[in-house]
């Protein structure tokens, strides 16, 4: 049984590499590669990827660039394995994931979702300990340090007080993916609530607290240049409604709360406006504030 790592390409370079190379030093060999070039204007990928000789990697380039949803889209279709991977092109995979992710899979066969204990790293490739991972790993991520199977009500409730995942470190079961979509109107959301749509569907998730995974938070990411113009947190209001009443007509009220006061993301808006204040961004903090008091 192999793994299916899809890796949706289009940014830095000497970043891919660094992705690609992470992979092919897995300690288990059983896994493929697929990069899929959104377009990139530099052709560069391709080239280097032929000139590595491993034909457990293949190169496939998009005529005209997708975006990243459609991106994830195309390489779900494209997956044959029974389990997937949508790897970013600026993290990175230590030694042991797929060994991580095969050995959680055969303890917890039915499980769609697999989140492998993570590492936070900067632009360096450095150890990082930010205020949001520090808040997340200690506060929101469950198992107290234990393998833990989730689902239902609690799963979602907990993931909608604090989404404690890290996408890009995610192992699918691909065949429970069935009938699950990337919500087109939630761009910046759009992992949160794949997943969800996932736990509302019936489906489990399991928690393995092994690092095994580098994920890469900097500055340029999208989710961190939106968040003072306001789009991530329009973004969370959303994918909050959504849930709320997903929750509502299952009956699960620890969730439909949780969505309702999604107090977390109100207390980011809060710590952002005081940040926004700081360095002058005045024009941010309105927007930011209604996010923080204003319910609806």
């Amino acid at each position: 049984m192999f793994i299916d790592i899809f890796v949706p390409y289009w940014g830095d370079p000497a970043l891919l590499r660094e992705t690609v190379v992470s992979v092919q030093h897995q300690d288990c060999p059983e896994w493929r590669l697929t990069v899929l070039d959104d377009a990139y204007p530099d052709t560069w990928a391709g080239d280097w990827i032929a000139s590595l000789g491993d034909d457990r990697i293949r190169y496939v380039r998009n005529p005209a660039n997708l975006g990243i949803v459609n991106n994830y889209r195309k390489c779900l279709r494209e997956a044959q394995g029974e389990l997937v991977v949508l790897l970013g092109c600026d993290d990175v995979m230590l030694p042991g994931y797929v060994r991580v992710v095969r050995e959680a899979h055969r303890q917890f066969p039915d499980a769609a979702v697999i989140q492998p204990g993570v590492q936070v790293i900067d632009e360096r490739g450095q150890r990082v300990r930010t205020l949001a991972d520090r808040v997340k790993q200690r506060w929101f991520t469950p198992g107290g340090g234990q393998t833990v199977a989730l689902s239902g009500d609690a799963l979602a409730a907990g993931l909608l007080h604090g989404n404690w995942l890290y996408w890009p470190s995610l192992c699918f079961r691909r065949d429970r993916l069935a009938g699950v979509d990337f919500q087109d109107d939630m761009k910046l959301t759009h992992d949160l609530g794949f997943v969800l749509d996932l736990v509302f569907a019936g489906q489990s998730l399991v928690y393995v607290p092994e690092v095994c995974f580098s994920y890469r938070r900097h500055s340029g990411s999208a989710s961190n240049a939106n968040l003072f113009d306001g789009r991530r947190f329009s973004d969370e209001k959303r994918c909050f409604a959504r849930a709320g009443g997903q929750a509502a007509a299952l009956g699960w009220r620890r969730s439909e709360r949780a969505a309702r006061w999604h107090v977390t993301s109100r207390l980011n808006a809060l710590v952002m406006a005081l940040v926004a204040l700081r360095e002058g961004r005045r024009a941010s903090i309105p927007g930011l504030l209604r996010h923080a008091f204003v319910m609806a």
